[in-house]
């Protein structure tokens, strides 16, 4: 994930003068990583004293340092009234710290500045089930000490400025409104209330809920869901686990006085009874149409056949059945595609496309049609062995750099995977059968039970 907040301000001349010395080493290190995709990485795993579960990857190659620690706060567990409540919270981090002992206050310039001034970045994200926080460092031992004691320290005491949230609302609120004016955005709406229908995965923040939003509530769901115990701290970069476990104390510390209260589970989302439709008017050059329902957790034991399956279906772009049905066929939309979003709980599957108003429901009618057909017969042979290869030779690309690679091991940790996920990925690509990827389509997807949704469609 990428920090919410990033440094702008020049970094100082030396920073420069080190990346250049980094950057061939850092091209020879991905390149072998590339070249060695099927290969072992190992993943070093521990329990911190403080109930921390610990990953590292050391990376000696590289002088550079990548944390991320993820913790249950996501938007799932913003209350519904208040939707937007952990973005916010995570956004108003990056405002400024308090005075502690002989160290000043520090308010959101001075703050950015001092990350600047280290060459690293810090900063917090929120995903539907994690909340993120990123900390990217050189590892000269000044500057990676440096480093995480100002990411302790941030972590420690941030300010909660109430006239930073006031702006930063503002600015919220009139990003909502100017979304308003485009039609994909009343689209993607309409799918995740339909989809999801009250579940959190479904609520969107609105000026309603922004309103509704404190700086007390910030500090309490801060305290309640950034807590030590529960957290997940990956580590990629030129450090020993002597050193790792070093930083991981030092980012514990602050988090640990938050306790460890136990969080209501939060419910699945349920499966469509049946079909929904819904066409809203919009005057635009282009209608949107989105097609799908609930999909599947990510620890579903058909992961890989779905993945594949997807590829085939309209994740693998031009090389997928729906682009060459909708498009290459017909001409009837410049893009369409399918994904699933696993996570936590059933994220949804979603078919989306553009096209013109007057062939929005011809341009359905097909992509209805496609699949359809995929759930009921799966795919060919040759589209089968197209899509492996596909992903099989494309390994390497999602690991070809430091933050990749901690992506792949914070979803390792997140999810609980075996230590040796990434080692087997393309075996376990490679093994998917077409009667895998029948049985696993047609157990999630319901083609007569979607939801639909067409938005600026001409009468």
């Amino acid at each position: 994930m990428t920090p919410t907040h990033t440094n702008h301000r020049q970094a100082p001349t030396w920073y420069h003068r080190l990346r250049r010395r980094v950057a061939l080493p850092l091209v020879l290190a991905l390149t072998a990583m590339v070249c060695t995709a099927r290969a072992a990485i190992p993943i070093e795993h521990w329990v911190h004293g403080s109930g921390a579960r610990v990953y590292l990857v050391a990376s000696p190659t590289i002088p550079m340092l990548d944390v991320q620690i993820d913790v249950d706060g996501g938007s799932r567990r913003d209350p519904a009234a208040q939707a937007g409540l952990a973005s916010a919270t995570a956004s108003l981090l990056s405002a400024g710290v308090l005075a502690q002992g002989d160290m000043p206050a520090l308010d959101e310039n001075r703050l950015s500045e001092a990350w600047v001034d280290l060459g690293a970045q810090f900063g917090a994200s929120v995903g539907s089930d994690r909340f993120s926080l990123s900390l990217r460092t050189l590892t000269r031992e000044d500057l990676m000490s440096g480093a995480v004691r100002l990411a302790a320290r941030q972590m420690a005491a941030p300010a909660w400025p109430e006239s930073v949230w006031q702006r930063d609302r503002e600015r919220l609120v009139a990003s909502l409104r100017e979304a308003d004016t485009r039609p994909a955005t009343h689209a993607g709406r309409a799918f995740a209330r339909a989809v999801y229908r009250g579940h959190p995965y479904g609520q969107e923040a609105t000026a309603e809920t922004l309103a509704a939003i404190g700086v007390a509530d910030m500090q309490r769901f801060w305290r309640q869901h950034v807590v030590a115990c529960r957290a997940q701290v990956s580590l990629v970069g030129a450090i020993d686990r002597a050193t790792a476990d070093r930083i991981v104390s030092e980012l514990m510390a602050p988090l640990q006085v938050h306790g460890c209260a136990d969080l209501p589970a939060v419910s699945e989302v349920q499966p469509l009874a049946q079909a929904v439709e819904e066409r809203l008017p919009f005057d635009a050059a282009q209608a949107q149409v989105l097609v799908g329902q609930p999909g599947y957790r990510r620890n579903d034991p058909d992961f890989f056949a779905l993945l594949v399956g997807n590829h085939i279906l309209g994740g693998g772009g031009f090389v997928s059945r729906l682009t060459n049905e909708v498009r290459e066929q017909r001409g009837l939309s410049y893009s369409v595609y399918s994904y699933f979003a696993p996570g936590l709980h059933a994220g949804a599957f979603q078919l989306g496309l553009t096209t013109r108003p007057d062939q929005a429901d011809l341009a359905l009618s097909v992509a209805r049609e496609v699949v359809a057909r995929f759930v009921a017969d799966g795919p060919t042979e040759a589209e089968l062995q197209a899509a492996k290869d596909n992903l099989v030779n494309g390994f390497g690309l999602r690991l070809d750099s430091n933050r990749k690679l901690l992506d792949n091991v914070a979803n390792i940790a997140w999810n609980g995977l075996p230590l040796d996920y990434l080692e087997h990925w393309t075996d376990r690509v490679q093994a998917v059968t077409a009667q895998d990827i029948l049985r696993a389509f047609q157990r999630v997807l319901q083609p007569g039970r979607m939801v639909t949704v067409v938005v600026g469609a001409k009468p």
